[in-house]
């Protein structure tokens, strides 16, 4: 499931985290110029991180908790983490104001981090992306947010052109609007479901940090709750649809 928008209405521009989004852009982008070269390796070897090297030298190291939270593997991996960015970091932003969503988002990147490095202790595996701090943000926004509603693209099971030819334009079918406490819920479940079939599964080659997603995601919905500033615009009584 793709989040597309959600109706809940902001009260300031989400500067922070459009910053992040451009951040993340850039850096994915000079990554994309190193190409396969020695300084992509080098670059990599610097800011990505590896268990099996914070494990040995951590005071060296500990800036990769975060600056791995900026790199991304592929064009797809940075979308998928921006497009869930875009989506739901506006309102908790808006909830804690700038300076400290933006702490908040250094945290929840450390922390999912942090718990994948404990997982994943002695792998020389690197990390990279974004899933922690933006699991932190739906952590926060289920909790804050349940009853809002999400507008999801569901991905068809057969395809689409063939669908859209029937019926002459693309099946709204396709777009739902589903409440937070589901889209997230569900989203969540599936990290829980994956992690849990990780569990002592060596991973050589690569793949996906479910730890590093739960623990994000627990960060944020436990610990958001001093990063709000009073006076914020807070949940809304009833659930907003369009």
């Amino acid at each position: 499931m793709i989040p597309l928008r959600d109706a809940n209405p902001r009260h300031a521009a989400p500067l922070v985290s459009w910053a992040f989004v451009v951040v993340n852009v850039i850096v994915f982008a000079y990554q994309a110029y190193l190409g396969e070269s020695r300084a992509a390796l080098e670059f990599i070897f610097d800011f990505a991180f590896i268990p099996a090297r914070f494990a040995a030298e951590p005071g060296a190291v500990f800036h990769t908790l975060v600056t791995s939270a900026f790199m991304h593997g592929s064009w797809l991996h940075l979308f998928s983490n921006m497009i869930f960015l875009v989506v739901f970091a506006d309102n908790v932003e808006d909830r804690m104001g700038r300076w400290r969503f933006a702490v908040f988002y250094l945290l929840g990147a450390a922390v999912g981090t942090g718990v994948h490095g404990l997982f994943s202790a002695g792998s020389p595996v690197p990390l990279v992306g974004a899933s922690g701090a933006v699991s932190a943000v739906l952590g926060a926004y289920i909790v804050m947010y349940p009853r809002q509603h999400v507008q999801t693209f569901i991905p068809p099971l057969i395809i689409p052109w063939v669908i859209a030819s029937l019926f002459g334009r693309f099946p709204r079918f396709y777009l739902l609007w589903l409440p937070a406490w589901l889209f997230i819920g569900y989203w969540a479940l599936i990290q829980v479901m994956e992690a849990g079939a990780s569990l002592g599964v060596a991973v050589e080659g690569g793949g996906v940090a479910w730890w590093a997603h739960l623990g994000g995601f627990a960060f944020g919905a436990a610990v958001h709750r001093p990063f709000l500033q009073r006076g914020r615009p807070g949940q809304l009584a009833g659930s907003i649809r369009p």
